[in-house]
């Protein structure tokens, strides 16, 4: 078996979009709470803003808050509206293993490149639990390129470089989401080899370049959601070379971030996790993502008010590196 997409074509800006919703959407009653016309409009911006690639349905993509129908609606019009003109990797994590692939055959069968995926998480899953969820997937499409989700406050746990070892000689798994270039970084690296392309957070991604430029080669984000200029700007200057500027722009982003977190930690910041996303896409004026889906739609006025600052400063950036 032969993967049309591994890990050495992951390069580049990999944004994961927001699923927009229509103003009802935080009403237990909204039949179909998805903006399609928006969803539209987004991708052809974003393509047209030079994205990598596409993925869908993570944390603030709400996979989890979707109807089913809504779902597969939603995915049908970004990866039609792609048109095959970047990757799109789409969501099919659920809460069981059966469920995801039973999705995962369905946005195959839709056009997509790969899938985003993500482990069930109603228990922790262990190491053998982890290695076995995505070897059954891989053998169930042994055409799917994956995108694994290394979050650990969604999926109770930090993948090990154990993990990473195992999963790397499973041909599916092409690379990964990282959260947080720290202590344990270079040892998942090592652990997965050149099989996995470990993608760090863009305010992670020059770190990430310096310490292992031949493997940092991809960064995934939200933020070209609020503009595309800033994450080209800091591809542009890691690509070549330009080192203070990469360290400029890397300062700048996480200087707008720094509201994102409420008491400055990413414990309290999952708590809000889709609340405070979408609120600084709104904030940034470039998409309309509209409210948050229940039962993930309450945030108290401060926490918001962080998120608003963030999308105002990151809109800055943006008409800034536009120049």
């Amino acid at each position: 078996m032969s993967l049309k997409f591994t890990a050495q074509d992951v390069k580049g800006v990999y944004n994961i979009m927001p699923t927009p919703a229509t103003p009802n959407a935080g009403r237990w009653d909204c039949e179909d709470s998805v903006d399609y016309a928006e969803s539209e409009r987004i991708v052809n911006m974003l393509i047209e803003n030079h994205v990598d690639a596409i993925l869908t349905n993570g944390t603030f993509g709400e996979g989890a808050t979707l109807t089913e129908s809504e779902w597969r609606k939603f995915n049908q019009t970004v990866i039609s509206s792609v048109k095959g003109r970047v990757p799109v990797f789409a969501g099919a994590t659920t809460l069981n293993t059966r469920d995801s692939i039973r999705r995962a055959k369905e946005l195959m069968g839709m056009g997509a490149t790969g899938l985003f995926l993500g482990r069930p998480m109603w228990q922790e899953l262990d190491e053998d639990g982890i290695v076995g969820f995505y070897s059954d997937v891989a053998e169930a499409l042994p055409d799917a390129p994956m995108i694994a989700y290394d979050n650990p406050e969604a999926f109770k746990g930090k993948m090990s470089p154990r993990v990473y070892a195992r999963l790397a000689k499973i041909p599916n798994v092409i690379a990964s989401k990282y959260i947080s270039v720290g202590p344990q970084y270079l040892a998942d690296l090592e652990a997965a080899g050149d099989s996995i392309r470990i993608m760090p957070l863009d305010s992670d991604w020059y770190f990430a370049w310096k310490w292992a430029p031949s493997k940092a080669k991809a960064t995934w984000t939200g933020s070209g959601n609020c503009g595309m200029a800033p994450l080209l700007a800091l591809k542009a200057a890691l690509e070549s070379g330009n080192d203070e500027l990469a360290l400029t722009i890397t300062m700048e982003l996480r200087d707008a971030y720094k509201t994102l977190f409420p008491k400055g930690n990413f414990h309290d910041f999952s708590i809000y996790n889709i609340q405070l996303e979408k609120t600084r896409f709104n904030a940034a004026g470039l998409v309309n993502a509209g409210p948050s889906r229940p039962p993930y739609h309450k945030i108290p006025d401060d926490v918001a008010q962080g998120a608003v600052l963030v999308g105002q400063k990151y809109a800055a950036l943006q008409k800034k590196y536009s120049n």
